[in-house]
């Protein structure tokens, strides 16, 4: 994107999300503040802060501290007119919330300013009662809503339909420069093997996310139980992630190990910090997410590592592997198997483990070439651009 002439040069751009930390939406947050820092555009994010301020600021954003976590009703509404006295002292030209609770806050300011408000739906929200219903509702009210998913745009229609004509689908991106098989030093992933105690000869099932229930854990393992009964051998179970505090759910993934007989074949690893090498080492990425996902990116990555990915096929993660029956088999990014469904998953993922070299070769082309065309970083922060400099010009600021 050309800082000359770019329709948002000089312009203010409020962002509001409760924390930086290491998320979906944070991270969408620093990449659009960097973006719009690269177009000559004053990037202000508002939040209490986190490991991804650092990055923010190294990218041309501009934190600003500010108690956007609160979801204490006092706390909101007091939070209106500290966000309308920093977005008139800025000049801010718009304001964007990622979030429900900061969300009200910006609609306050924004109303109380005349400022175009936008709101990125970064997931899926539950709406159990009126009350929820009504409070998820402010997501549903910014000039333009943005989706990150067709699924997630669905399910904002089907329950706030009068928002239908302000939606935008806008997927998430990814860097695929830092994303790409020649960006990773072998070291790189020696080194990650060395501190999962991986074998040189054992390759690698990945499930790269935080352990939740809903995440997949138990099917893997499952999964990983048929496939040691049907002879697989030399093959070491990955679980790559935070458990936040699930001591119970840890527990019970140990238990679950220990009773089908994987201990060493399956392995918790903790978080881990470089993903494009965790991907490219993998012989095989599973999502196998059990309830529906909002989007996609540990497919999107995988795929642009090269790497064969098999997710279920509920939620978006669909929308991002190209698989029959949308497809020829021959024309496949990866598999989708039903959510939940051990013996499919055992059956996907070794098949993808047996896969001829020149197959895998011909699969990782084409699943490069797919994500690049649908999810570049690039493309995200364009249209996300795009939207403020349509909205900004629309009330002549």
């Amino acid at each position: 994107m050309e800082h000359i002439n770019h329709p948002l040069a000089g312009k203010t751009i409020l962002q509001i999300i409760p924390e930086l930390e290491a998320g979906g939406a944070e991270r969408t947050a620093v990449d659009v503040a960097a973006g719009l820092a690269a177009v000559g555009a004053r990037a202000l994010v508002a939040s209490e802060g986190g490991r991804l301020v650092g990055e923010l600021q190294a990218k041309g954003g501009i934190w600003v501290p500010f108690p956007a976590a609160t979801k204490n009703p006092f706390g909101m509404l007091r939070n209106v007119r500290r966000l309308a006295k920093l977005a008139l002292e800025e000049g801010a030209a718009l304001i964007h919330a990622r979030s429900r609770a900061p969300a009200w806050s910006a609609l306050g300011a924004a109303r109380a300013l005349s400022l175009p408000f936008v709101t990125t739906y970064h997931g899926s929200y539950s709406s159990r009662s009126g009350i929820k219903h009504r409070y998820n509702g402010v997501m549903a009210r910014g000039d333009v809503v943005i989706a990150n998913s067709h699924y997630t745009a669905g399910l904002i229609a089907g329950l706030y339909p009068q928002a239908q004509e302000r939606l935008r689908v806008i997927y998430r991106g990814t860097d695929f420069a830092a994303f790409a098989p020649s960006a990773v030093a072998p070291e790189r992933i020696e080194a990650l093997r060395a501190s999962w105690g991986v074998a040189p000869h054992e390759r690698i099932v990945l499930l790269a996310a935080r352990l939740t229930g809903w995440k997949g854990q138990k099917v893997l393992i499952e999964a990983a139980s048929l496939l040691k009964g049907w002879g697989m051998a030399d093959v070491a179970f990955v679980l790559a992630g935070d458990p936040q505090g699930r001591e119970s759910y840890l527990r019970e993934l140990d238990a679950l190990v220990a009773a089908r007989g994987l201990e060493g074949i399956v392995r918790r690893v903790g978080h881990c910090e470089d993903m494009p090498a965790a991907f490219l080492g993998a012989s095989v990425v599973v999502v196998p997410s059990t309830e529906p996902e909002a989007f996609g990116r540990s497919a999107v990555e995988a795929q642009a590592m090269g790497t064969p990915v098999i997710v279920s096929d509920l939620g978006a993660v669909p929308e991002t592997v190209l698989a029959p029956p949308e497809v020829e088999a021959a024309e496949r990014t990866g598999w989708r198997v039903p959510a939940g469904a051990v013996e499919p998953l055992a059956d996907a993922v070794a098949e993808a483990l047996t896969m001829r070299a020149s197959a895998r070769e011909a699969m990782a082309l084409r699943a490069r070439l797919h994500v690049e065309r649908n999810f570049s970083l690039d493309r995200m922060v364009a249209d996300t651009l795009d939207v403020y400099a349509a909205l900004i010009a629309g009330r002549g600021r």
